[in-house]
């Protein structure tokens, strides 16, 4: 299988994929995070080729897509056009396993419903982060290692330069039982489509 994580800069889900023994890459405008260079392509998404992968899991940017920025969607019509195109692309990628993450927000009537909604804590984590997933020939994802104690932490990020980058960073936990269960062919049954 050969994996790849779209508009990934932090490296988890490449590294919790090739930990599992998954050929696994990722791809994104900036460097990645652990100064990875053999793993990680640093280019635009739309100039790779991705047919030669098997499985994708895809992060488009949610700036102007998820509700906590409803209030300012009005004033940025143009980059939420192009930010629904760009999630459009993935949609339409030709890889025939895929997950397209994004929070809640306008995806879900723009495009549909997504095929689940998962939390950090639901995998090892005390967060709480509604996360959308909308999955192409995958099962959903099955909690791992429910946590009592949940905090609203990214809710909470007080303004900084890279709030963005905190606040969209990945958790090990998802990234690990994305792993587990969708990493091997014989994984992916009950596929959604």
């Amino acid at each position: 299988m050969k994996a790849l994580f779209a508009c990934e800069s932090s490296g988890k889900g490449r590294r919790a994929f090739r930990k599992a023994g998954i050929d696994a890459y990722s791809c994104d405008l900036l460097d990645a995070d652990d100064g990875e260079t053999k793993y990680h392509i640093k280019a635009d998404i739309r100039t790779l080729n991705l047919s030669v992968y098997d499985f994708m899991f895809a992060m488009p940017t949610c700036t102007r897509l998820c509700v906590s920025g409803a209030r300012w969607f009005s004033k940025y019509k143009q980059e939420q056009e192009e930010a629904i195109k760009f999630f459009m692309f993935f949609v339409y990628a030709p890889v025939k396993k895929k997950a397209i993450e994004n929070p809640i927000g306008i995806m879900s009537s723009v495009y549909r419903k997504p095929d689940q909604i998962i939390q950090p804590w639901q995998f090892g984590h005390g967060e709480t982060k509604a996360t959308c997933l909308w999955l192409s020939n995958l099962p959903k994802l099955v909690p791992t290692n429910i946590v009592v104690g949940r905090e609203a932490r990214i809710h909470k990020m007080p303004p900084s330069p890279d709030r963005w980058k905190k606040r969209s960073e990945s958790y090990d936990g998802i990234m690990s039982a994305m792993a587990e269960q969708w990493g091997l062919p014989d994984q992916t049954k009950g596929e959604t489509k």
